[in-house]
Order: C-alpha cells, then structure tokens, then sequence
C-alpha cells in the first residue's frame, strides 16, 4: 500500500472510532496496531508492545503526572476554591464585572495547585456560578467566564499538558514551567479585560457597579487564602531554588495540600478516599493514551510519511513565522474534535522535529523548544473553549442546566478573542515566554 494511503487510513480508522464514542486511548490503540501490523507483522508488533511499555511506565520524569494529579484532587475535595473566590470577590466585588472577574482570578489561582483546566472550571464553576447567577449575572457571561477562565489550569502551572510536552521532547520541566507563568499571566489579565470591556458593551449581562456582591470580610478572607500562597511558594520555590526536583515537588505540594485540607476540616474519610479514586483513574487514563499515541506515531512512522513531511516542509520556501502560525492554526481546527493530552501525544513526536529544523528568531533549540511549548499549550486552551465541542464549556453548562449551550458559546467570543490577540503576541515577541528560563541559566 502506498506509505500516504496507509498513513491517511491509519488516521481514519482513529477517527471513525471516535465518532462512534471509542475512548481515544483505545482508538489510537487498535489504529497503531493496524498500521503495524500491515507493515512489520506480529512478531515485532508483540516486540516492541513489550518494551515500549516497560520503557514508558518505569520512566520516573513519569510519577510526576499522578502527584500533580492528586495534589490537585486534595484541592478539589478540600475546599481551596471557595477560600479562592471568597477573597478575590472581596477586592472586586464593587467592580463593575466584579464577580465575573473574581472568578478568573479563582481559577488562576486554583490552576497553581491543580495543573488541570476540567477541575478548575468544575470546582471553581460549582462555588461561583450560584452566587453570580444570586446577584443578577447572565447566564451567558457566567457560564462564559467559568469555561474560560478553566483554561487558566493547564496554563498556569503546575500543568499536566507542559510535564507530558516536557517528557516528549526531553526538555526541563521547570523551565517549562517558569516559561509559562508570564503567558498565563497575561492570559487572566487578557480575560479580566475582556469581561470589563463586554459588560459596558453589551448591558443587561452584569449588574451596575456597586450592586455585583455584599462585601466579604477581606482579613478572614486573606486568611483563608495564606496557606494555599504558601503551598504555592512552598512548590515552586523549592523546585527553582534547587531544593528538589519538580517530582519531588509534587509530592511536596500533594502532601502540603492534604495537611492544609484536614486543617480547614474539609478532609473526610470519604474525600479522602475518592481523591485517590480520581487521581487514579485519571492517571490511568492518561498512561493508556500515551502507549495508544506511541503505537500510532511508531505506525506512522514506519510509513516515513512524517519524515517526508517535514521534508517538504523545510524546502517549501515558506517563511518560518508562517510554518509555526499553520501549525497553530491546525491545533485550534484538532481541537474542535480532540482533547488536549491525546493533541500532544498525537502530533508532538511529527510536528517538534519539523519546527526544530527552522530559523526562528535566531533562537537557539534549547529556547526554541521551550517557547514553541508555550505557544502549543496557548492554542491547546483554545480548543477547551471552541464549539463544536469545547470541553470547559459543556463542563459548566451541565452545571448551569437551565443555560442553553449556544448562550455560553456566544459568551465564549470575547475569551477567543482575546486568546487569539495573546497568541500572537507571544508568537512575535518570544522573549515573553523566555524572560524567566533566562533568569534560570
């Protein structure tokens, strides 16, 4: 069979499996297997299933994925969120959007001791979105706001989407890390300027200044947000102090999160056991998409199509920027149909090496690699908020059931707005995404 039809139908057959509602693990699973096995047969198909498993599982860059995990379990179950809202609605509740802005701000900061974009926008969703819905905001801008302002989890770090990106490409999981906090900086402020230009805009979506909330307590409220600052620093100051390791970080960070959730007697025996429930299924769903996609990417592989490709693409005579601005383009269109984590492990291992191979900006591959990380998880957050799927947003509006769906995804416009303004920044101005990592050396 022709090496392109054989990739196109490797590709197919994931695709036709996803339709009829295959978990996207077992899609690329039996799709890789096919494209092996018509190429290489079933003894080196059973070889390498054998090893490529082994040498997966026993990676220890890996054990890094189920901490941040239940780090972020323990947040959830242990009542981080409310303390979060509670207090940033106490500094912008006499803002016009006050709430709404609260909310973003919630999830950011819930996302630095979640590292998932799912959790944030359910658990930040299930604390905001009564009390915004109680004081007269639209179902439209709260479920909007919640979807987007979810995306900050993965943006943000600790972010599961960067260590899986970082293990990919063998690149340092902190620098990923550091090279994210200002792009997931300006991502909430892009979000709190959206919501603050909307309401003025569109009336009838938000109430008048002074009428959003009563005002909280601002001491009892920073007091319940200390700890989870000082986990926060606890985390990441040791990991950029080299203290320890981002996976011993993790464990640091999942251990100070259930110490802080047993503080506040949040923490029962039933939580506790349902955290490592969740983050353990949650694990396991994310190590069968990894050997799925390297089943898939060895298949294609054996086809030489990716090699071919990159090929024709470092000789098209394209400029770079334009390269680079497809790729992203392409992930925003993948992301209608796919979620974040099977992107990465799908296309990572085709699309680094062919990027690696083009002059951008001067930079050198270490930087490179780090800044097209950064660009690729901007563009995957796109995907979580885009129809027809945009996962954040069927999250929360199963939570605001009485909300049609085409009102949030008519909320969503002025997020994608201000993401796509952000992605391009960060496309043209690099040194954004590489401030802190330059600071590391």
């Amino acid at each position: 069979m022709d090496p392109i039809a054989l990739a196109l139908m490797i590709f197919g057959i994931m695709l036709a499996l996803m339709v009829v509602r295959v978990p996207i693990a077992v899609a690329m699973f039996i799709a890789g297997t096919t494209g092996y096995m018509l190429q290489a047969g079933w003894l080196p198909y059973a070889n390498f299933l054998k090893t490529q498993t082994y040498s997966r599982f026993s990676s220890y860059d890996l054990s890094v994925i189920p901490l941040f995990l239940l780090m972020g379990q323990f947040a959830t179950h242990g009542g981080l969120s409310r303390a979060l809202f509670s207090f940033t609605n106490s500094l912008l509740s006499r803002v016009r959007g006050g709430m709404a802005m609260a909310a973003v701000i919630a999830c950011a900061a819930f996302g630095a001791v979640c590292g998932s974009s799912v959790a944030t926008a359910a658990t930040v969703g299930s604390v905001a979105l009564p009390e915004m819905t109680r004081h007269g905001y639209s179902g439209r801008l709260t479920t909007a706001t919640l979807a987007a302002g979810g995306t900050l989890g993965i943006m943000i770090p600790p972010s599961v989407i960067l260590v899986i990106y970082a293990i990919l490409t063998e690149q340092n999981i902190a620098k990923l890390f550091a090279a994210a906090m200002i792009p997931g900086l300006i991502a909430m402020v892009g979000y709190l300027i959206a919501i603050g230009i909307y309401v003025r805009l569109v009336p009838g979506h938000a109430p008048e200044q002074g009428q959003a909330a009563e005002r909280v307590n601002t001491r009892d409220a920073i007091l319940g947000l200390g700890p989870i600052a000082v986990i926060f620093l606890l985390v990441f100051g040791g990991i950029y102090g080299g203290i320890f390791t981002p996976t011993e970080g993790a464990a640091v960070g999942a251990i100070s999160t259930l110490l802080l959730a047993f503080f506040r007697g949040e923490m029962t025996r039933h939580k506790l056991a349902l955290s490592f429930y969740q983050a353990a299924e949650s694990s396991a769903m994310i190590f069968l998409i990894f050997i799925g996609a390297d089943l898939m990417n060895s298949a294609l592989a054996l086809t030489q199509v990716p090699g071919q490709l990159a090929q024709a693409v470092g000789n098209s005579g394209l400029p770079p920027l334009a390269i680079v601005a497809a790729v992203l383009a392409f992930y925003v269109v993948l992301g209608f149909v796919m979620d974040e984590l099977s992107m990465i492990l799908l296309t990572i291992p085709i699309v680094f090496p062919m990027i690696m191979g083009l002059d951008l900006w001067g930079l050198p591959e270490s930087e490179k690699a780090i800044w097209l990380g950064v660009l690729i998880l901007m563009v995957v957050g796109i995907g979580l908020i885009s129809p027809p799927v945009g996962l954040n947003v069927y999250i929360v509006n199963g939570l605001a059931r009485n909300v049609p769906i085409t009102e949030s995804y008519r909320g969503i416009v002025p997020f994608l707005i201000s993401d796509v303004l952000r992605t391009i920044l960060l496309l043209f101005v690099p040194s954004l995404s590489l401030f802190l990592v330059r600071l590391m050396d």
